[in-house]
């Protein structure tokens, strides 16, 4: 007879998530490997010039940091803040970039904290699920809020309540609030193409917890 034991962690398609859901572990592994790769970037590049070594970042670090974000989604504080100082401590080595705060680094250089891209990464996924553009039925994970009139745009969705703070950070959870907040006069749904162009001029920081 097989035995089954009760494992801590599982890693499946790269992620891995432990027995409560934390996204924890899987947070720390890829902090400690984008710190890695940044730091080569930073030694073996012999060329100073920001252009080369942004774009290094871009390719090599950022995918690293962002694979899989609506599945581990990091809820915390802590989480958020962590993961986005391996971003804030590339940008600072940058040559001239010392002196700047990181607000004005990422200006200067054009890119969004790693925080907003995966608000805008929630986004552009329950867009995908209310037109159906991917295998995931609509009813299995969202529902039309009943307040669709009173304001905003019409593809407001319902918000309901949760028992458990786990579930309450699962992604059809917690995309919701920014989902129905985007602004209709600015917020195009006529195609993907156009809802995530539009997203990127919106103001989203109400639904930012760091950067």
């Amino acid at each position: 007879m097989v035995q089954h034991y009760p494992v801590e962690h599982t890693r499946d398609l790269a992620v891995e998530m432990s027995s409560d859901l934390s996204p924890a572990t899987h947070v720390g592994d890829i902090i400690a490997k984008g710190h890695k790769r940044a730091n080569l970037i930073h030694r073996v590049f012999f060329c100073r010039d920001v252009n080369t070594l942004l774009h290094a970042y871009l390719v090599y670090v950022r995918p690293l940091l962002e694979y899989g974000s609506i599945i581990w989604y990091p809820y915390t504080v802590k989480g958020i803040t962590a993961i986005e100082s391996v971003q804030r401590r590339f940008t600072k080595r940058l040559p001239d970039f010392n002196a700047l705060c990181y607000r004005d680094r990422l200006q200067r250089l054009n890119i969004p904290s790693l925080e907003l891209r995966r608000l805008h990464t929630d986004l552009i996924w329950c867009y995908k699920i209310v037109f159906n553009m991917v295998d995931l039925r609509f009813d299995e994970f969202l529902e039309w809020s009943p307040s669709c009139g009173t304001g905003g745009h019409k593809y407001k969705l319902y918000k309901k309540s949760v028992s458990t703070h786990v579930r309450s950070e699962f992604f059809t959870e917690h995309v919701l609030n920014a989902w129905n907040g985007l602004p209709e006069n600015r917020t195009d749904f006529s195609s993907l193409s156009h809802f995530k162009n539009s997203i990127l001029a919106c103001d989203l920081s109400l639904n930012l917890k760091c950067f």
